[in-house]
């Protein structure tokens, strides 16, 4: 009860260093958290993402901008395929399904995207299949009707019955914009995928949109494929990369997202060892908090120790405030993190469409606030030393 009663007092007596001390060490935690967290969450959701779809083809070019433009909806088409390639694999035996999408026009930088109304008809996860919001439908072919990804919806402010004309390019200029005007029939139910931000009209309607070139108006962008099994997409990947020149086989998804974070993880690297410096920061300001009132301390360390107080509970008192402030700091990072995160989830769903969870459980939110409590203990030894070592008849003796 002493030494905690210490603690507790030494804490109230220095409340503003303990204040700031701890509030270094919730910056560095809630980086670390936010860093750890939002790697390992993207790394798996990314990688899952796939809208329900084995493999992408597409025009000869790099496999990772093809998913890219396909499945995310991030990158430009890397070019066309004639409506004899769609059907070719269309009808291979390997494949259950093939879709076509057809890309190349926006509204105010919302992508539209060409598909048949089959393509709703996928399950995008597991169970899960796309669905309209009530009083909506989906979009029938050869019309200029549109069915709205529920983010794209949320931001532009749709509904039902409004009306919009689309933008040639990817790049919103409004300079290019279309005589064509279509009608929202539809919004879909948020899906956590990059589909939510997406305008989606009939194929036709982008392949005969008003300044397209009339002799690529059977064109599509890629085709979303769905394998009979799995060993039929290394048959494909074998026929059409390794033995054509012509297309590209994107397969698996999974593992093209995955070889992209690879190749940027240098970036996470980074980020993780500015978090780290920032708690040996931290564990250095607790050393020189605590160290710097050592003086002001050595008085009364001294009574407490002529009046009883042994050499081991003086210094399992700094110690113990030391990981008191560690704690402090940690618990606090918490919130540091809640904010960060936050943040930063909302930007990737704003610029892909993948939702990402940073509350969901992960081991870094016990192992982080344990390294955390003993870097600010570590911190804490230094002092603990000095004060162990307060000599009690030089410090009491009175100064002349």
């Amino acid at each position: 009860m002493m030494l905690f009663n210490l603690i507790y007092r030494s804490l109230r007596q220095h409340a503003l260093s303990t204040v700031v001390t701890a509030a270094s060490i919730a910056l560095a935690a809630g980086l670390l958290l936010t860093v750890w967290v939002v790697k390992t969450q993207s790394q798996a959701v990314f990688a899952a993402t796939n809208s329900g779809f084995d493999a992408v083809l597409g025009a000869r070019g790099s496999k990772l901008q093809l998913v890219l433009n396909a499945i995310f909806h991030l990158e430009a088409s890397p070019g066309n395929l004639a409506a004899a390639e769609v059907e070719a694999i269309r009808r291979h035996p390997a494949v259950r399904t093939a879709i076509p999408i057809a890309v190349g026009d926006n509204h105010q930088g919302w992508r539209i995207v060409g598909t048949p109304p089959s393509f709703f008809a996928v399950e995008y996860l597991p169970g899960k299949k796309y669905a309209v919001a009530a009083s909506g439908k989906l979009f029938t072919a050869g019309t200029r009707e549109a069915v709205v990804g529920a983010f794209a919806a949320r931001r532009l402010g749709w509904k039902v019955g409004d009306t919009f004309q689309p933008y040639h390019g990817l790049a919103y200029d409004p300079r290019a914009k279309h005589e064509e005007v279509y009608t929202v029939v539809g919004l879909l139910e948020p899906t956590g995928t990059p589909v939510d931000r997406v305008v989606w009209i009939p194929l036709e309607g982008v392949q005969t949109m008003g300044g397209h070139d009339p002799r690529t108006a059977s064109d599509v962008s890629a085709v979303l494929i769905q394998l009979r099994a799995p060993a039929a997409g290394l048959m494909l990947d074998m026929m059409i990369n390794k033995q054509g020149n012509k297309l590209t086989f994107a397969y698996p998804i999974g593992a093209i997202v995955a070889d992209l974070f690879n190749k940027i993880s240098w970036a996470d690297r980074v980020l993780t060892l500015i978090a780290w410096l920032v708690a040996a920061v931290a564990a250095g300001s607790v050393l020189v908090s605590i160290y710097n009132s050592m003086s002001a301390r050595a008085r009364d360390i001294a009574i407490l120790r002529a009046l009883g107080a042994r050499r081991r509970t003086v210094f399992g008192a700094v110690v113990g405030e030391a990981a008191a402030i560690g704690l402090l700091g940690s618990a606090a990072g918490f919130a540091v993190f809640a904010g960060l995160a936050g943040f930063v989830a909302s930007l990737i769903r704003a610029q892909t469409g993948v939702v990402l969870e940073p509350l969901q459980w992960n081991p870094v939110f016990w192992w982080g606030p344990v390294v955390f409590t003993g870097l600010a203990v570590l911190g804490g030894l230094v002092p603990a030393w000095k004060a162990y070592r307060v000599p009690v008849a030089e410090t009491i003796a009175p100064v002349s």
